[in-house]
């Protein structure tokens, strides 16, 4: 009985903060849309999760959003508000899938068992490029034009994981161990950032 009051109260007294992170460059400069997120060194309390339904649709012939961060196991649709047909495939090897030439919503969405980085293509329109982020963690998110995103986690040891579509190798991550016990976290990249060349859409494309 006294071991479990211990436990109780080693529980409740867990603190959680509003964590706020800033990612910066190798010239200290903000570090906009970084996938970041924070993995606990020791195992949480195991809670169901709620429902939550994840959506990268192709529109403008585009996929959006560009990045879409999920939890491992997370099913994801792929919806097409374009008028016209695409074809959405990955050869990750995170996760290989082919959704072949369809209209509106596909039949089922995708699950996604794997932590890493999925990158999707269409082979009707090679210029259309997206990313899925899966990570092992309920805490993440992606930075605002000012390199920084919130949220809250309880204190404790993590390791904090950065990734960026810049990256020489998008397959790789960055991470460093961190202990939340504060309210503000800084990062700065180990590497410089290649810039993405985005190709024009093809208005005259008719498929």
């Amino acid at each position: 009985m006294k071991l479990f009051s211990l436990l109780l109260l080693a529980f409740i007294t867990v603190k959680s903060y509003a964590v706020t992170v800033t990612i910066a460059d190798l010239d200290q400069q903000a570090v906009a849309n970084a996938v970041v997120w924070l993995t606990p060194l020791q195992p949480l309390e195991s809670k169901v999760r709620p429902n939550q339904s994840f959506t990268m649709s192709q529109k403008d012939r585009q996929f959006t959003p560009h990045v879409l961060v999920v939890e491992q196991n997370a099913e994801v649709e792929f919806p097409n508000l374009d008028s016209i047909m695409h074809h959405v495939y990955s050869f990750s090897k995170s996760k290989s899938f082919e959704l072949k030439l369809y209209r509106e919503q596909p039949k089922a969405p995708i699950t996604f068992e794997q932590t890493g980085v999925v990158e999707l293509g269409c082979n009707i329109h090679d210029w259309m490029l997206g990313y899925i982020v899966v990570v092992d963690s309920p805490f993440y998110g992606i930075t605002n034009e000012q390199g920084k995103l919130s949220f809250d986690a309880p204190s404790g040891d993590y390791t904090l994981n950065v990734w960026h579509e810049g990256f020489n190798d998008i397959s790789l991550t960055e991470s460093q161990r961190v202990k939340i016990a504060d309210t503000a976290l800084q990062y700065q990249l180990k590497q410089q950032l290649i810039p993405r060349i985005m190709l024009g859409v093809d208005e005259f494309d008719e498929y």
